[in-house]
């Protein structure tokens, strides 16, 4: 009846949602036929906001969903970046060149660069020391920050991905790609 939020759609913040919700109460019932339905107890008011209840728990739902969607793609999008600790390949891939082999009739292809290598970064890193007045003391060996920082991100992203509910996400994803 009144179910305006669809999965899949933007989510909207609370106020949005409420102040939609508040439109359609509005379109459907004027101030004046409403204050007319009470004052008469007639209980036409009071059921059209019980099926609008209704229908809003389900606008509710739909709209956590959609946030819980929009967050699980930001996350599965950072976890599909390359880890900064292991790099990424050199990647080829066969595409056609639009010329023909005379003899075969069949389509000529050629190995194409589609992605470049990227070397992983050093785990560990020399990182200068200093005393309290700002004199360089030397340096030390600590772990990449560059990657604890990537490490704590997937971290982050892959909760985010644990903690989706358990629905078909599919149709979501593949709108992604």
């Amino acid at each position: 009846m009144t179910i305006f939020v669809i999965k899949g759609s933007a989510p909207l913040t609370n106020a949005q949602l409420e102040k939609r919700a508040q439109k359609y109460i509005n379109r459907s019932w004027t101030a004046q036929a409403r204050e007319k339905s009470i004052r008469m107890a007639d209980g036409a008011f009071d059921t059209f906001m019980t099926a609008f209840s209704a229908d809003h728990d389900v606008n509710k739902a739909n709209n956590l969903f959609n946030w819980q969607l929009q967050e699980y793609l930001k996350a599965t999008a950072r976890l599909a970046q390359y880890r900064l600790a292991v790099g990424r390949p050199e990647v080829y891939e066969d595409q056609l060149t639009g010329q023909f082999n005379p003899e075969t009739g069949e389509e000529l292809t050629e190995s194409v660069l589609v992605q470049t290598s990227i070397e992983p970064l050093d785990a560990q890193v020399e990182q200068s020391v200093y005393d309290e007045e700002g004199n360089l003391l030397g340096t030390e060996t600590v772990d990449n920050p560059l990657i604890v920082k990537d490490d704590a991100e997937r971290a982050v992203a892959q909760s985010v991905v644990d903690s989706m509910p358990d629905e078909d996400l599919t149709p979501f994803n593949e709108a992604v790609e």
